[in-house]
């Protein structure tokens, strides 16, 4: 039985918790996410935003990406389109989708991201356990990346690397969506 994004998101968030041998007010603490907050996410009762999940990511040390594969995915080396999941950020309406295979023991993750027009998602969390590279390829429209405080307009055709140790802010100052690809190397779960 296929789990719906919430249903995986809190199933993956549980499993990783316990991993870690983290108790909810040891990641409360970890993330600066409420310890109830945390209690809804994990029994799928809440629609956590890409600001709320990328806190719990950092607590737990993985990426966000990380926070949306099947707790038991079984390793295989390919990702069908068809079983690629897709997730709405309710705050800002933004669109990911995990294309990597999931579980498949590799450091990167690929994401595609279809970002609202007018739109802004700021992650105030700096610190990650580990170095986490991660590179933007803009494929259509155009995207501004605040990273700490260097500012970089892309548009497509444009790839921006940078390492994850300063906050970042991603913004749609267009009228049309943006769609880029982010990949993602840096510390996966066992």
């Amino acid at each position: 039985m296929e789990l719906g994004i919430n249903d995986r998101i809190a199933a993956r968030v549980r499993d990783l918790r316990g991993r870690h041998g983290l108790s909810l007010e040891a990641l409360a603490e970890a993330s600066g996410v409420s310890r109830s907050m945390i209690s809804l996410i994990e029994r799928g009762e809440s629609s956590p935003t890409a600001v709320v999940l990328e806190k719990l990511a950092t607590g737990l040390g993985v990426s966000l990406a990380t926070l949306f594969e099947a707790p038991a995915a079984p390793p295989h080396p390919v990702s069908r389109r068809a079983d690629q999941i897709e997730w709405r950020d309710p705050a800002s309406g933004y669109v990911r989708r995990n294309v990597s295979p999931g579980g498949f023991p590799s450091p990167i993750q690929i994401v595609e991201v279809i970002f609202p027009a007018g739109e802004r998602v700021a992650y105030e969390t700096a610190a990650r356990p580990g170095v986490t590279h991660q590179q933007i390829w803009v494929l259509e429209g155009v995207i501004q990346v605040m990273l700490g405080d260097e500012d970089f307009e892309l548009r497509p055709g444009d790839c921006l690397a940078m390492v994850l140790d300063r906050p970042i802010t991603y913004r749609n100052p267009t009228q049309r969506p943006a769609r880029y690809c982010v990949v993602i190397v840096g510390p996966r779960p066992a």
